[in-house]
């Protein structure tokens, strides 16, 4: 048992806000959250002092993301899955779904491999991987975006079970085209598993997204982008998920892949409650602009754009806290509503929220500490000190 103050912070607790809190730590989860008193900060283990105020929220769920600081899951290595889960803390990313890119079998396998080791038998301390975003390769060569459209398969129910078996039981995710033949089929073999059913990388009409949701689907992946937008006759993919309550969907909120608009837009019709902050970024996100690999594609990065020969978006180098700003400034939503679908939201459609996207007792005490600007001063895993912001002025801190 270890009691932690925090001194000029303010902790959100879900439903309200508590100054200077006492969090007491109990095998990595929360077993209280008090205001201070002088009663109880007498018995303090750890005090944090702040000498300008912060903010204590949950820590940020990447349910979307490929790489980071020149690691990628496809990459196939238990170094960049750990490269990965040191460096995400530093945009307060406390957990991930690692999400495969569309490449050949045996790589996908190797990749999936290597996930299910480094979740099993990982001793090192930083983002927890909560398991397997299959994106690809199930999807529609039409809207393949930055995925190899050569690697590109039919939707198998078979091939779908191996890879499931090799990532040992682990994928919690699978975009897929539902419009393609035996997709629907797919959708629901998915749905039987418990594993949520994502539309993505789709050219699907409205009647054929409609269809896909009756079977299951419940998730759009990286809304607006590698699927079909609104016609007045056919309001597409986009328009079932504004249409569709049941449609949880992804958002990348760098100001290049959604124009603030369409995100203010989305969030007047989704709510707070529909939308989930995504990075969907890859190996370039914290290195210098430059060109980087990607699925065995050369990506340019410049001016936080990352463009494929063509000129085709290939992911983000969006950081989490980023997001977070960038969806208060975009779309005008309260910092708690923000805070809410890059944390609980994730949680709830990944079905782990028991454990996971708010700071509530008997769940895993992973925080992030930020400052007004939004920057990370530190991040928690499981009650434990995972990344500390280098001494700047007007952000350090100090410890007693």
């Amino acid at each position: 048992m270890k009691k932690i103050l925090f001194q000029n912070a303010t902790l959100y607790k879900e439903d309200k806000w508590i100054e200077d809190p006492i969090v007491k730590i109990e095998d990595g989860k929360i077993n209280s959250i008090e205001s201070n008193s002088a009663s109880l900060a007498s018995s303090v283990d750890q005090v944090f002092v702040y000498p300008n105020h912060v903010k204590i929220v949950p820590g940020f769920i990447d349910i979307h993301i490929h790489g980071v600081e020149n690691g990628d899951v496809m990459d196939g290595t238990v170094t960049s899955l750990e490269l990965m889960k040191r460096a995400l803390p530093k945009e307060g990313t406390t957990s991930f779904l690692a999400t495969t890119i569309t490449q050949t079998t045996e790589k996908k396998h190797k990749a999936l491999s290597q996930v299910k080791n480094v979740m099993t038998n990982s001793l090192s301390f930083g983002a927890e991987i909560l398991g397997v975003h299959l994106e690809g390769p199930f999807l529609c060569a039409k809207r393949a975006g930055a995925q190899p459209k050569e690697y590109i398969k039919t939707p198998s129910i078979d091939m779908f079970y191996e890879f499931y078996q090799t990532a040992g039981n682990q994928i919690k995710l699978v975009t897929l085209a539902p419009e393609e033949e035996m997709g629907i089929d797919l959708v629901r073999e998915l749905k039987k598993l418990g594993i949520i059913p994502a539309i993505g990388h789709s050219d699907a009409n409205y009647e054929q997204t409609r269809e896909a949701v009756i079977a299951g689907v419940t998730h759009a992946t990286h809304v607006c982008n590698g699927m079909t937008g609104i016609h007045h006759r056919d309001i597409g993919i986009l328009g079932g998920v504004l249409l569709h309550a049941e449609i949880i969907a992804e958002l990348i909120v760098d100001g290049i892949h959604v124009s603030p608009e369409m995100v203010k837009l989305i969030y007047k019709n989704k709510g707070a409650k529909g939308i989930i902050l995504i990075t969907d970024s890859m190996r370039a996100k914290g290195l210098v602009d430059g060109e980087y690999d990607l699925g065995g594609q050369t990506v340019t990065v410049k001016d936080k754009r990352a463009t494929l020969k063509d000129g085709t978006l290939a992911g983000s180098i969006v950081k989490m806290n980023e997001a977070v700003k960038n969806m208060i400034a975009f779309s005008g939503c309260t910092f708690e509503e923000a805070i809410q679908m890059a944390t609980l939201n994730p949680a709830k459609q990944l079905r782990l929220h028991d454990r996971k996207g708010s700071l509530s007792v008997g769940k895993d005490c992973d925080l992030v500490v930020l400052d007004d600007d939004f920057e990370v001063v530190q991040t928690f895993v499981k009650g434990k000190v995972v990344y500390e912001s280098s001494l700047k002025e007007g952000r350090n801190h100090e410890y007693h």
